[in-house]
């Protein structure tokens, strides 16, 4: 851990890495040891004004980004592509330092990375309107044309692969950004400006500019030279990145946002397969992801027998230093959200849950907190309605498809849901009665580039991957030519 070199510290703006106009910086913290790595510039609304100004400049129509070939920006895709993978060691290490994630995990969110930036070059130059045939003598086309300069705005939780879902279809479009890392987690998305660099994006396409949600994702959010926001936290946030798109300049919003999903396991199926389907569906990334499986609604047949195996399962499961190769699960990613996490297993305990295993902080040194599970959940406990982003699995019981439907939709979040059978009716059934906006049979939390991802109700609007992402990024313009009546 202490090879590990911090090359890149400061904004990332115009190709360049500057200081912060105010020259203030903040910590980042090693979420393992609860010690500093290094001091980051702190951009406030001047910084954003210098970087929107630059991607502005890029955008403009004469730029050089404007007028390249759409296979020219696959190319640099592509190109940036091969420099991840050259550097995915050293970007894996970096990763988990500033996440807290283990480092195989790390070097597996950065190859899923790589997926999403080849998926997206390959789409650089397919990407086309249509000729319509509109009544009259007229030729009637449509364009599809970038929506601008973007904003983007991700968590945490997975730095480098929210990264890339982000930049992939926005630069596809030919977009120009101004992304903000979560301040938790700033190295990796740095070190990934300075690959741009060097793959030979054009000056301004791409800017970093790191700081707090409220100080510099505020400016972001409400600038006037931004014509759309992306971002992916949670659904307070994304409340206020709405209202602050509509009180500025209207401009579009995609939100990816939190969840509370359920993975409904049926009496049919085999009991040790959908132990390790639902342990790894709420214990992945530590509990840290936001469709995580976190309501594991199991039916009573099985109910017991469920809950022994899914309590000695997490029991066996080594949690410690992100670099030693046999651990499973690191650190929270601060104190905040460990802090967070055990006062929902404290609420669990007060509202009548019985704690299986688990339950508490681990050492007094990093924000570790114990596998826990929790069984005779209710659906009124507060473990059971609220996202909790740790690793904390909470098991509900269930005794018909019918109910368990109603009860999986009884939440305000709609971002995930899964089933666990080998009957293909019930499977089929529940996939079309979830609100969800994926929905995964026999397996969980399988998401690629091809195919969207995204929530309804309030876990958030819009998609991420695949086509529709795409769409995020797109004007439609429409041209249409009067055809001259032959003598």
């Amino acid at each position: 851990m202490s090879g590990i070199n911090i090359k890149y510290t400061k904004l990332f703006i115009n190709n360049e890495f500057v200081d912060a106009i105010s020259k203030k910086t903040f910590e980042t913290i090693n979420p393992a040891t609860g010690e500093k790595i290094a001091n980051i510039a702190e951009a406030d609304k001047e910084d954003i004004d210098k970087a929107v100004a630059a991607a502005r400049k890029a955008f403009s129509r004469n730029s050089e980004w404007r007028n390249l070939d759409a296979s020219q920006r696959g190319k640099l895709l592509f190109k940036l592509t091969s420099l991840i993978e050259r550097d995915i060691d050293e970007l894996g290490r970096l990763e988990s330092l500033d996440n807290g994630k283990t480092v195989s995990d790390a070097v597996f969110d950065i190859n899923c990375a790589i997926d999403t930036f080849r998926y997206y070059a390959g789409w650089c130059d397919k990407i086309h309107g249509n000729t319509i045939p509109a009544d009259g003598g007229v030729i009637c086309m449509t364009r599809q044309e970038p929506v601008g300069v973007v904003g983007q705005l991700i968590p945490w939780n997975y730095p480098i692969l929210m990264l890339a879902w982000k930049w992939g279809p926005a630069l596809a479009a030919g977009c120009t950004l101004v992304l903000k890392p979560a301040e938790q987690t700033p190295l990796t998305a740095l070190y990934l400006a300075a690959l741009s660099k060097e793959a030979g994006f054009p000056a301004g396409v791409i800017n970093i500019v790191t700081g707090y949600g409220p100080n510099t994702g505020a400016a972001i959010a409400s600038h006037m030279q931004i014509d759309k926001v992306a971002f992916t936290g949670s659904t307070i946030v994304g409340r206020k990145i709405m209202e602050a798109a509509a009180n500025s300049n209207l401009k579009r919003v995609s939100l990816e946002l939190g969840g509370k999903s359920p993975l409904v396991i049926f009496d049919d199926a085999d009991v040790d397969e959908a132990v390790e389907i639902a342990h790894n569906a709420i214990f992945a990334n530590h509990g840290q992801n936001c469709c995580a499986g976190s309501r594991t609604f199991v039916h009573e047949k099985i109910y017991d027998e469920f809950v022994k195996k899914a309590t000695l399962k997490a029991e066996q499961k080594k949690v410690g230093d992100p670099f030693d190769s046999n651990t499973e699960q690191g650190p929270q990613i601060d104190e905040r959200m460990m802090n967070r996490v055990l006062q929902y297993i404290q609420s669990g305990k007060s509202e009548g849950a019985k704690l299986e295993t688990g339950g508490a902080r681990i050492g007094n040194k990093g924000f570790f907190v114990q596998p826990t599970v929790f069984s005779n959940v209710a659906d009124n406990m507060t473990i059971a309605k609220e996202e909790i982003f740790g690793p904390v699995q909470t098991i509900l019981k269930f005794s018909s498809l019918e109910e368990v439907i109603d009860r999986a939709n009884s939440s305000n979040y709609g971002l995930a849901a899964g089933v666990v059978t080998k009957n293909l009716n019930t499977a089929l059934t529940f996939a079309k009665s979830v609100d969800a906006g994926s929905v995964w049979v026999n397996c969980y939390d399988y998401v690629v580039p091809q195919a969207p991802f995204g929530g309804f109700k309030q876990s958030g609007k819009g998609r991420e991957l695949g086509e529709d992402s795409l769409k995020e990024y797109l004007e439609v313009k429409t041209i249409t030519i009067k055809v001259p009546k032959q003598n």
